[in-house]
């Protein structure tokens, strides 16, 4: 059984993409220091798939607890790279914080690949390594831009390392998916995005905003360059882009010992403003949202959306779920949560 070392496998795209592994006969092995999420996902992974992964409670940033765990596991065949500070906002703030995770942890991992001769990885990427685009959609080809924020930074900087390291080691494949804006839940909703904190991302803000943890949904600008002057983005159910991961696994394992580096834009091809997703987010659960716009948010860029035919036809993979499914399988786990507490 093919096992798939899984980093950052208790967050929100790392659970979904765990359950997707674990149901494609794969074993799965999970890294992660629950900075940002709990140990009771887990939980969700193993009631969804009736099968339970390794889990390795380390930080990567520590190059000796991390090398320990290839000792552990010294079958392991491929890394799906998840681990990652991720809020554009907080990035702004704590720009340092940013750089010191995000890229030990990459450094860590492409050295324990070397060391222990695993040959595959696949890198948790994001759309912000374009910048405000000059065109849209954005293909893959498209400008690399000075990053918007020190988040979007660390994606470009990990790229490059990534693109540099794999020039020199020989038989190593990496491939480099770059999201959009996941959101959603799966289906079951016992796993799904749990913030922790204030909600840095708009979905799960909506959803507190609906079942009463918050009073009040702020939007950030009114006054883009936009048909209803908020902000524009390309949003992916996660459940279909964990499907992406198991397929980019595939690839790497089907090109055997070649050492590349390739990358695929993940979205749906599609741009929502945020008062679009608002009012999808009503249609779809029958709830009233109160909002309030507010001021520009700093590191954001006004619109972007895929181009997503060349993961298409290159992966053979593509986004099935609309967005209305996607808000309401949100709204479900937001509910199932709030029952708990």
């Amino acid at each position: 059984m093919t096992k798939i070392l899984v980093t950052g496998g208790t967050g929100y795209i790392g659970s979904h993409t765990v359950v997707e592994l674990l149901e494609e006969e794969m074993e799965v092995v999970i890294i992660d220091n629950l900075s940002n999420s709990e140990r009771e996902v887990l939980n969700g992974i193993s009631s969804i798939t009736g099968k339970e992964p390794h889990f390795e409670e380390v930080d990567l940033r520590d190059r000796e607890s991390t090398f320990g765990v290839f000792e552990r596991h010294p079958d392991i065949a491929a890394i799906i790279h998840f681990a990652a500070f991720k809020a554009v906002g907080e990035s702004v703030e704590k720009p340092l914080d940013y750089y010191e995770n995000n890229l030990l942890s990459l450094i860590h991992l492409m050295e324990a690949m070397k060391k222990y001769g695993v040959d595959h990885m696949v890198f948790s990427s994001s759309c912000t390594v374009y910048g405000e685009p000059d065109t849209l959609p954005v293909t893959e080809n498209a400008p690399i831009k000075k990053a918007s924020s020190p988040y979007g930074n660390t994606k470009q900087i990990c790229e490059e390392i990534l693109h540099d390291a794999v020039a020199t080691m020989q038989g190593k494949g990496v491939i480099s998916l770059r999201y959009f804006n996941p959101i959603g839940a799966h289906e079951s909703t016992l796993i799904g995005e749990l913030p922790i904190g204030v909600p840095n991302n708009l979905v799960p803000f909506i959803t507190q905003t609906a079942s009463g943890v918050r009073e009040c949904l702020s939007v950030f600008g009114d006054n883009y360059n936009t048909p209803d002057g908020s902000a524009i983005r390309d949003y992916i159910n996660v459940v279909d882009l964990a499907k992406a991961h198991v397929v980019a696994i595939r690839r790497l394992m089907d090109h055997g010992q070649k050492s590349d580096f390739e990358v695929f834009n993940l979205g749906t091809g599609r741009g929502l403003s945020v008062f679009e997703i608002i009012e999808a987010f009503e249609k779809s659960t029958g709830q009233s949202l109160n909002y309030k716009v507010m001021g520009r948010r700093e590191g954001d860029i006004e619109k972007v959306y895929a181009d997503t035919s060349y993961a298409n036809s290159e992966l053979g993979w593509k986004a099935e779920k609309g967005i209305e499914e996607t808000l309401l399988s949100a709204w479900k786990w937001e509910l199932n949560i709030r029952s708990k507490k």
